[in-house]
């Protein structure tokens, strides 16, 4: 296990001794704003905004909701808000009313900072709808603790403050008062409040401390080898742990460049890749097809990417493979964890043979324990047998905001978080996610793992994606159901038949699927993440099985 010395400071403190080794060194880059910030000016911009924060009346300790895509301004928040020990609740780019509403009520949120528009969802109006009594500067009895809503544009909104009128306020900046500030936070502080995508019943608010995510950046930074010559492409959403910790902090801890991408598509991934020579890229497996899709077609000069990580979901073994070898990503990483768990709990290394960096999900971070225990009795399963994940550890939450008895469940008496997720170790210490436990299909008493059959389809040329779930079966209790993205050029060329024919002699009958679905499109979180629960539903109702 590699030698880890724990970072015992605040966010803010870390950004200040960083600005003092690397004050020249970019720290945030958005090439298309003409945006180009030192470690140095980001510290002093997110100084006057801390101030500002102050001036504004956000307290330590206070809720502060950030709902917007990869903006700058989200960047600077995420410092200014630690800076004064403020908690940064980092709302999903995909909400709507329904779920805005109760995240603002359960998170308890004095302040909300918003962008007007994404794409095609409209925010201002989603928050006039729920909160009309904004535009008159009036309170609202829905939201109690809601004092303060500043927009992320130039625009004037009723009711809101502009952004920019912060910068005006934090001019008149005083360094004593914040200083003063900073000297009472402490490392273990909750800072950062991140909702679970809420697949089984309401989001939950995971609350996490500057010691938490702090250390596992630097933990996963170091074992990327990242130094302040790194130049990191984040096109993963800021709101998930995947954009806040493995992205920005990754390259705070180690003084590299953070190079974003507002929000996903491929051609301007691999354009910024190009533009800034960016040695790692990050994303979901989802997005890393839709790059090799591009490449398929469109040159693009990335041979300066060197590493990155891929995560978020199960990684398909041809997936990696591709990237290895298309993209130039010799030392491309995998990471598995969950919010919970801040979020790294397992990472391969740049150094693992080849074999163990597409098949496996590495080893323990530094700092982290892990066991594998069988569901039913809780006992320890020895090798090469499927349980349940544990992870214990400096990166294990605080807890579920105001919900003792969902924490309880999550974290056992002996600080043990339960991941939900199936997996097993190998005789040599990595480890294999073999899917979640809700995800296991059950087909006539025989477990089938769906990551197994999908690692499996992925070798059949004319497949560029697929999702397995169980549908509901009298006969076995459940069945095999295959949702399958054809390649383009082989679209209305290959039938289900075909597939089931390739699986024949390769995999054990009751594994290949006894219903193939072709689709276009997943039904997807915002961070990118596939909503096997949807495909289930959609299964079962295209089956007239419910």
């Amino acid at each position: 296990m590699e030698k880890f010395n724990f970072i015992k400071q605040t966010i803010g403190e870390y950004l200040k001794n960083i600005a003092n080794k690397y004050p020249d060194n970019e720290a945030v880059v958005y090439p298309f704003r003409e945006i180009r910030l030192t470690y140095k000016e980001l510290d002093n911009l997110t100084d006057k905004l801390a101030y500002a924060l102050l001036k504004l009346g956000v307290k330590k300790g206070d809720h502060v909701a950030i709902w917007a895509h990869n903006v700058p301004e989200w960047i600077y928040l995420l410092f200014a808000t630690a800076k004064i020990g403020a908690v940064l609740v980092t709302v999903n780019t995909l909400y709507r009313e329904r779920e805005l509403e109760y995240l603002l009520q359960q998170s308890d949120s004095k302040y909300l900072f918003l962008v007007e528009k994404y794409r095609t969802l409209d925010y201002a109006k989603t928050l006039y709808n729920i909160y009309p009594e904004l535009a008159e500067g009036k309170k609202s009895e829905k939201f109690p603790f809601l004092e303060k809503v500043v927009m992320i544009d130039d625009k004037k909104f009723p009711g809101m403050i502009n952004f920019n009128e912060l910068y005006n306020m934090g001019e008149s900046f005083d360094k004593d008062e914040l200083e003063k500030v900073m000297n009472t936070l402490h490392y273990d502080d909750v800072i950062n409040m991140q909702y679970t995508s809420g697949t089984t019943g309401f989001p939950k608010g995971v609350m996490l401390t500057h010691y938490n995510i702090l250390n596992n950046a630097y933990a996963i930074g170091m074992i990327m080898k990242f130094t302040d010559k790194d130049r990191l492409c984040i096109p993963v959403p800021f709101f998930h742990c995947f954009g806040l910790v493995l992205s920005i902090l990754v390259c705070l801890t180690h003084g590299a460049t953070m190079v974003p991408v507002e929000y996903f598509n491929p051609i301007e991934v691999l354009k910024t890749v190009e533009k800034e020579k960016c040695t790692a890229l990050h994303g979901v497996p989802t997005m890393f097809i839709s790059e090799l899709q591009v490449l398929e077609y469109e040159n693009f000069d990335i041979s300066s990417l060197r590493t990155g990580i891929m995560a978020g979901s199960p990684c398909p073994v041809e997936v990696m493979k591709k990237v290895m070898d298309v993209m130039n990503m010799k030392e491309i990483t995998i990471v598995y964890g969950q919010t919970e768990a801040s979020p790294g709990i397992t990472q391969t290394r740049v150094n693992d043979d080849v074999e163990k960096r597409v098949s496996t999900v590495g080893r323990e971070l530094p700092g982290v324990e892990v066991k594998i225990v069988d569901p039913t009795t809780g006992k320890e399963c020895p090798p090469n047998v499927a349980g349940e994940l544990c992870a214990r550890g400096y990166n294990v939450m605080k807890g579920y905001y105001k919900m003792e008895e969902a924490t309880k469940q999550a974290i056992d008496s002996e600080g043990w978080l339960h991941t939900g997720d199936l997996a097993l170790k190998t005789e040599d210490g990595y480890y294999v996610i073999t899917g979640r436990i809700k995800d296991m299909i059950i087909r006539g008493g025989e477990n089938i793992y769906p990551k197994e059959i999908e690692d499996f389809l992925y070798t059949y040329e004319p497949i560029e994606d697929v999702q397995i779930v169980g549908v509901p079966d009298k006969k076995y209790g459940e069945e095999v159901m295959a949702f399958i993205k054809i390649k383009e050029k082989y679209r209305g060329k290959v039938t289900p038949e075909d597939i089931r024919e390739f699986c024949k002699g390769k995999i054990a009958d009751y594994k290949i699927p006894k219903y193939i679905e072709f689709v276009d499109e997943y039904p997807m979180t915002a961070s990118g993440k596939i909503q096997k629960f949807k495909l289930r539903e959609i299964g079962a109702k295209k089956l007239q099985l419910v």
